[in-house]
């Protein structure tokens, strides 16, 4: 199919960013944070392309989409059982970034970088509901390039070749350096996947405020090393 475009609904949880910017109720920083979600929420077009695509080859350490070649042991091994894929770039918006620099108190900006974010993970959230439900995805799991020494960030080109022009599509920038502009974007491939997987699992990253599953040091040498 053509890559298409999906504009994204989103929520901002006050109570959620209040927490996340330790800011207590009854500070007098309630009301200007609310005042930045409120003017976030009325510029705000988060976006997202995908394609269904379909895997060609598998071979030890990579494998073929739609005739572009992806590097990766682990990616290879999630594919496994996958014949059908969805590359995909979600991000927070053009428009949302553009009205972000025109912030330029440091406290704000550090609110509004909090609140770009939420917008990105909302409509990350709905874009896999969307996904899942459209093709019945009971299970399914992503992987993103630079999440893991294993996918690097330079992966991000064939992606992007994949997916055709995404900055003409929905204003997100590649850079030479594999950086996506606006900052606050996803890009992945999602696909479907019994059991659980999370790019975390192999990630040892300490600390990580977006953990979602524990690091586990001997799951790569069980799982995904080449024997």
């Amino acid at each position: 199919m053509d890559t298409a475009v999906l504009n994204l609904s989103f929520e901002i949880d006050l109570d959620q960013l209040l927490h996340h910017l330790h800011i207590k109720p009854g500070s007098p920083h309630v009301e200007k944070v609310k005042r930045l979600v409120d003017e976030a929420a009325s510029v705000a077009k988060p976006k997202a392309v995908y394609q269904v695509a379909y895997v060609d080859e598998k071979n030890d350490n990579d494998v073929v989409i739609n005739g572009i070649k992806f590097t990766s042991r682990v990616l290879r091994v999630n594919l496994e059982e996958a014949y059908r894929v969805f590359p995909y770039v979600v991000t927070c918006g053009a428009e949302l970034e553009e009205w972000s620099k025109k912030i330029d108190d440091m406290f704000d900006s550090f609110c509004v970088d909090a609140i770009k974010e939420a917008v990105l993970r909302s409509a990350r959230q709905n874009f896999t509901a969307l996904i899942d439900q459209e093709y019945g995805l009971g299970h399914a799991a992503n992987m993103n390039p630079g999440s893991l020494q294993d996918w690097p960030l330079r992966e991000q080109k064939p992606l992007f070749q994949l997916l055709g022009n995404v900055k003409d599509l929905i204003g997100v920038e590649l850079t030479d350096s594999f950086l996506m502009i606006p900052i606050k974007t996803v890009s992945g491939i999602r696909f479907p996947k019994e059991g659980t997987y999370e790019n975390c699992q192999l990630c040892p990253r300490e600390k990580c405020p977006g953990r979602k599953a524990p690091y586990d040091k001997d799951l790569y040498e069980e799982k995904f090393k080449l024997k």
